[in-house]
């Protein structure tokens, strides 16, 4: 009997309520900020006040579309910080590489990463240019593969990673294979946090906020009602989020008012019957579908990975000569509750990468 199967998870098209994915502020483009840095001396900008490292180096890992601002308000950020900024690396190679070649007799001390990812989709973030995009077997198998170039000796033992992104802290098995990645003759301290990176708020440049999730099968939503419902099913301990206004909320109108960001997640899953002594099956509805998915240990396996049950994806099936494929989309509603100080003035509490409450060091 022969088979061949291919599966596939695609990084998904975002579409954007508010928080951390439309920046709350409109501002200066990302060429104007920094050409408003241009005559600082270059000097000043690589080397630290004490000289035994260089000044941190951030790399802008996207660019934004349509109304959203998440790159652009980060770029201001760490512009403001007068930190050296790098963009266009949107691969692990090009990090390396650009990392390698601008070496210096100084080492790097911090390293920023910003990537507005989806939690559920691990980086987005490719492996090597126009290669996998980044999750934990897309980036184990490249560098068995030897595809992943090797970082010089470039670190020292104070040198640190440091992820700005979403729940990345909670993707241990990336994290892994990333510090992999980064180790020389030093092993680099890598820092993420499990919450949601924000740039621009209305009340403050750099916020982080805590995630709560509800999906449902994209076009097919039961109403704010019920997934209110559902999300206080989910989250009994969270008794300070009321949680149809935070699903209804589309920005943080007052200094950690909850509110809702909203995207979707796809899957897909190809087979292929070419010289199959397998008979192709045909579906008449979707609980065919994930009766199918559930039975298969393979593909149960790649909608668990995303950690969102099955039905709560919108199944579709098509058929082309000896192909099959199957495809999922879920929509998610992700209600971001700010971290605020819990004691004192209502403001948000500041995100130091050396707070281990709010980033975790691997």
């Amino acid at each position: 009997m022969k088979r061949r199967f291919k599966t596939i998870v695609i990084t998904m098209g975002l579409l954007v309520l508010t928080g951390n994915f439309i920046g709350c502020k409109k501002g200066k483009t990302a060429s104007e900020i920094l050409q408003n840095k241009k005559n600082k001396s270059a000097l000043n900008n690589l080397v630290s006040d004490k000289e035994t490292t260089r000044k941190p180096v951030v790399f802008v890992t996207g660019y934004d579309k349509n109304e959203a601002s998440f790159y652009t308000t980060a770029i201001s950020y760490f512009a403001n910080k007068e930190y050296q900024i790098v963009e266009g690396a949107y691969s692990i190679e090009e990090i390396i590489e650009w990392l390698n070649s601008n070496a210096s007799e100084y080492p790097y001390g911090e390293i920023h990463i910003v990537n507005n990812n989806i939690p559920q989709l691990g980086l987005d973030l490719e492996t090597t240019v126009n290669g996998q995009k980044l999750n934990k077997q897309a980036l184990k198998e490249t560098i068995e593969n030897g595809e992943i170039p090797a970082l010089k000796n470039v670190l020292n033992e104070t040198s640190k990673i440091i992820f700005h992104g979403n729940g990345i802290s909670k993707m241990t098995g990336l994290i892994s294979n990333l510090k992999r990645t980064f180790e020389t003759n030093k092993t680099p301290q890598v820092l993420a946090s499990p919450y949601f990176t924000v740039f621009g708020g209305e009340f403050t440049d750099h916020y982080l906020a805590k995630p709560h999730y509800v999906f449902y099968p994209t076009a097919n939503s039961p109403g704010k009602v019920d997934l209110s419902k559902e999300i206080a099913r989910k989250y009994p301990n969270e008794k300070e989020i009321e949680w149809f206004s935070a699903l209804t909320n589309e920005r943080e109108r007052y200094v950690g008012e909850p509110y809702t960001v909203k995207y979707n997640v796809p899957i897909e899953f190809t087979f292929n019957y070419v010289n199959s002594d397998e008979e192709m099956p045909y579906f008449t509805m979707q609980e065919e579908i994930m009766d199918l998915i559930a039975n298969d240990e393979d593909l149960s396996k790649k909608v668990k990975e995303l950690n969102i049950p099955i039905e709560k994806f919108r199944w579709k099936w098509q058929l082309k000569d000896d192909q099959l494929t199957i495809k999922g989309l879920s929509t998610v509603l992700c209600v971001l509750k700010p971290i605020i100080k819990p004691y004192g003035d209502l403001e948000h509490v500041k995100p130091d990468t050396s707070n281990k409450r709010l980033y975790a060091m691997k």
